[in-house]
């Protein structure tokens, strides 16, 4: 089935020759003029020569041009989504907006993609306008939670994070539009704090407050402009690598070609599962790409920047969004959630899981599913990873400590449980990448529902470990990706910056220390 687009059909020779649509061959030189544009923005707008106000207006003006570009006038729902969030906040009040924000975001983001699937394009997978809007919603959201957080509750009623990120005032219009719409994440994001935005924008000092054994603080490192060169060059390689392997191979390995009559009715247990494994695998390359270049386009232009390592190398994975070769290597599904859309994980953290009163881990998957899209199929991967997750955290807990001891048997372990993994990764995610219910049942059917049988009897043989009452049941119950993740964000950032002078330099050298003593 052809697909049309709603953008600029200028590169359409172009997309003919590659034989790609062409709102893929627009988000992709987009994405490169971006790349270059970053690289212009850090040399001759760098804080030390302009203006905040004119950064924002630039990267504000250039992120709105390529969005009509890639789009054309669906672009709008960037600004209408952006503009009506920043009236509820300002006519709601400090209290409350925060609810209202989440609901609205939420709720115009699910219209357009209710509209855009079941009325204009169904189950293609072409770039489309919904894709932005999933990322402004997340920063909508963060943001009114962060002012919430800053300007109406009690600084001893939150948590490190919280402490951290609260912002203390509202910001301006013009704020708002560039950290929403900005040219460096408006196609492909990734989220980033609202403290973190602006204190690149504003261009403040760069450095690390390091923790000396005796308790007290050493600034070892620090530099006003450390060098993103490698970092780009680095990821972009990846990025060169991925597209590489998406174009050659990923086309030969259908993740379709699971439910295939003939294959289901020939191929053996042990090869179904092997090319489940690989088909899903060869699915995740586009992903790669698409993080790893939007996260080159950030560290292009100056943003992205976490710190310093123990021997002063510089780290630029602030905003990185996935780590490959933990990924690929995943010996749990822990580990895998870990590294896998990482910035996802943490604002659903932020947003839902450690503000939820009753079923914290069910509530963030529906929520997840429902941020995702309005396919069927995200609901069934979603509630298939419920289930994959509690049976995952039940297993570690109870039989893992058996096998730590003896580095022989924990290699051995360590193999059984890549290869469990794997399979119970792409079993999950089939539903995820075939996106209707008709073809999803049917894999799950003609593998007899395994896995799901497996977890349920896994929760049954082994109980989750109780939690003790009060906060520290929250605490242990926490969902397998977000507090290794947050930790590591509160431990390797290099600065959670104010947005004003009433907050105060010695509270925000504070906030850092206590980060590091996590």
């Amino acid at each position: 089935m052809a697909t049309s687009t709603t953008g600029s059909t200028l590169l359409q020779p172009l997309s003919n020759a590659v034989r790609l649509p062409v709102d893929q061959v627009n988000f992709v030189v987009c994405q490169l003029f971006a790349l270059l544009a970053a690289v212009w923005f850090r040399t001759y707008l760098h804080s030390s020569k302009t203006s905040p106000f004119i950064r924002h207006v630039v990267a504000t003006l250039l992120g709105l041009y390529l969005a009509l570009f890639c789009f054309g006038w669906y672009a709008l729902h960037f600004v209408i989504q952006s503009g009506i969030s920043y009236y509820i906040m300002i006519i709601i009040g400090v209290e409350n907006m925060h609810k209202y924000c989440f609901v609205f975001a939420l709720g115009y983001l699910t219209v357009c993609q209710i509209t855009r699937v079941y009325i204009f394009d169904y189950g293609q997978y072409s770039a489309d306008f919904s894709g932005p809007m999933m990322i402004i919603t997340q920063k909508i959201t963060s943001l009114a939670f962060e002012i919430h957080d800053g300007m109406f509750r009690k600084n001893e009623d939150l948590t490190p994070s919280q402490r951290c990120l609260a912002v203390r005032r509202m910001p301006s219009l013009l704020e708002y539009l560039s950290y929403n719409c900005n040219f460096m994440g408006i196609l492909a994001g990734p989220l980033c704090s609202y403290k973190d935005y602006i204190t690149f924008i504003e261009g403040r000092s760069y450095q690390l407050q390091q923790s000396e054994a005796n308790g007290k603080e050493d600034t070892k490192y620090e530099q006003t402009d450390p060098s993103p060169n490698i970092a780009v060059a680095q990821k972009l390689l990846i990025c060169g690598l991925s597209l590489l392997f998406h174009m050659t191979i990923t086309k030969t390995l259908p993740v379709e070609y699971n439910i295939d009559d003939n294959f289901r009715a020939t191929a053996s247990w042990p090869v179904r599962f092997f090319y489940l494994y690989v088909s899903l695998m060869a699915a995740r390359p586009k992903y790669y790409f698409a993080w790893t270049l939007a996260d080159a386009i950030n560290n292009a232009a100056g943003f992205g920047f976490r710190g310093y390592d123990k021997n002063g190398v510089t780290r630029w994975d602030l905003i990185s969004n996935l780590r490959i070769q933990q990924i690929e290597f995943s010996t749990s599904f822990k580990m895998f959630l870990d590294n896998w859309n990482i910035q996802t994980a943490l604002w659903l953290k932020r947003v839902c899981y450690e503000r939820a009163t009753f079923s914290p881990t069910i509530q963030t998957f529906i929520l997840s599913a429902i941020w995702h899209g309005v396919y069927p199929g995200y609901y069934l991967t979603f509630l298939t990873g419920v289930l994959m997750t509690l049976a995952a955290r039940a297993i570690r807990n109870n039989i893992r400590h058996y096998f730590v001891e003896s580095p022989a048997v924990k290699l051995c372990y360590d193999i059984v449980t890549w290869m469990a993994t794997q399979v119970a990764i792409s079993y999950t995610v089939v539903p995820f990448v075939l996106l209707s219910v008709k073809p999803s049942v049917t894999f799950y059917s003609s593998c007899y529902f395994c896995l799901h049988i497996a977890s349920i009897l896994v929760l049954l043989v082994f109980p989750l470990k109780r939690t003790q009452k009060g906060s520290k049941k929250h605490e242990n119950i926490q969902p397998v990706w977000s507090k290794k993740l947050e930790e590591e964000n509160l431990l390797q950032k290099n600065s959670y910056s104010t947005t004003n002078n009433s907050f105060s330099q010695k509270e925000e050298v504070t906030c850092r220390y206590q980060a590091l003593k996590q």
